[in-house]
């Protein structure tokens, strides 16, 4: 009963710190990487459609990504979806055949203020870890009158323990990416 808690929490807690992970890599740090697009929705044909189902993104060099649509007709879509996106400030532009993302140089300013979006992502995480936590500590009181009292309250020490692992893991991927986006 209490393993089977443990391995759901255990997941849960998991599946945040690869959210905040993956969201951390959606950060731009100066380096052109396919990541920064993987949330990109284009507007293709009325319906808003992830860019990885309708092109490929690789890195040209350190500042430039190169978009092959698998379908012509979706280059405008793609621009479009391009230019209007935040925290990007890129401009694309097209030959015909492929678009070519340049990526302007990051200013101490604008670093700075990836940090703090990074940040909070890194609190969105923390929060969602804690949420678990709290759903996981309600399970175990339900559990009481079947275990009994001493070991619910090992497994809610057990829990913390837990929870302060997965909190640790965020904070390390944060420390990670800070310095990433520090470094010029």
């Amino acid at each position: 009963m209490i393993e089977e808690v443990f391995v759901d929490v255990k997941d849960r807690m998991a599946k945040a710190v690869e959210a905040a992970k993956e969201g951390f890599a959606t950060v731009r740090t100066g380096r052109a990487n396919p990541a920064l697009l993987q949330n990109l929705q284009v507007d293709y044909y009325g319906t808003p459609t992830p860019l990885a189902q309708l092109a490929s993104v690789q890195n040209q060099d350190a500042r430039s990504l190169i978009i092959t649509p698998y379908d012509k007709g979706a280059m405008k879509a793609i621009e479009q979806a391009i230019r209007d996106m935040p925290n990007l400030g890129a401009n694309p532009s097209n030959d015909g055949n492929v678009i070519r993302v340049s990526l302007p140089e990051l200013t101490e300013e604008r670093r700075r203020e990836f940090v703090k979006i990074v940040k909070a992502r890194a609190e969105d995480a923390r929060v969602a870890i804690r949420n678990v936590r709290r759903s996981g500590k309600d399970d175990l009181d339900v559990l009481k009158s079947e275990v009994g009292e001493d070991e619910v309250a090992r497994a809610e020490k057990e829990l913390e323990s837990v929870t302060k692992q997965f909190i640790d893991q965020v904070d390390d991927a944060l420390k990670r990416k800070e310095a990433e986006l520090l470094e010029v």
